[in-house]
């Protein structure tokens, strides 16, 4: 299967779609991003591995006002991948409330079902050091 420009756009808007929900605690909202059984990896930090979108609510929820105040994603490349689906990468950067950043990857793993595009699994990567291959 080839991936449309409609196809590219639907996953760039949903990938998009993350940051404002998020930062709108409208997790309910979630469900237009993510499959319910969602496959999120903190792990790199430090949040382990969280499944289904009621534990990722739970996981935002208990982090409380350790959460960024700003979610936002630059850098969308959007691939096709052999199982129909789609993988894509992007950067985050995420905003403090006391006005510090960091940056992260985002690697997803996109899924095509009867609501449209959704991210099956997303592992998060956090850039600490500079030019690491």
């Amino acid at each position: 299967m080839t991936l449309t420009a409609d196809d590219r756009t639907a996953i760039t808007d949903l990938i998009n779609l993350h940051g404002h929900l998020t930062d709108s605690g409208d997790f309910d909202g979630l469900s237009e991003v993510f499959v319910p059984d969602v496959v999120y990896d903190v792990g790199d930090l430090g949040g382990g591995v969280i499944v289904g979108l009621a534990a990722l609510r739970d996981a935002a929820l208990a982090l409380g006002e350790g959460n960024p105040v700003a979610h936002h994603v630059t850098n969308i490349v959007v691939t096709e991948a052999a199982d129909g689906g789609a993988r894509a990468i992007s950067k985050g950067i995420g905003v403090n409330a006391d006005g510090t950043t960091g940056s992260v990857t985002y690697e997803d793993t996109l899924v095509r079902g009867d609501h449209g595009w959704r991210i099956g699994h997303r592992t998060v990567r956090a850039r600490r050091i500079p030019l690491t291959p």
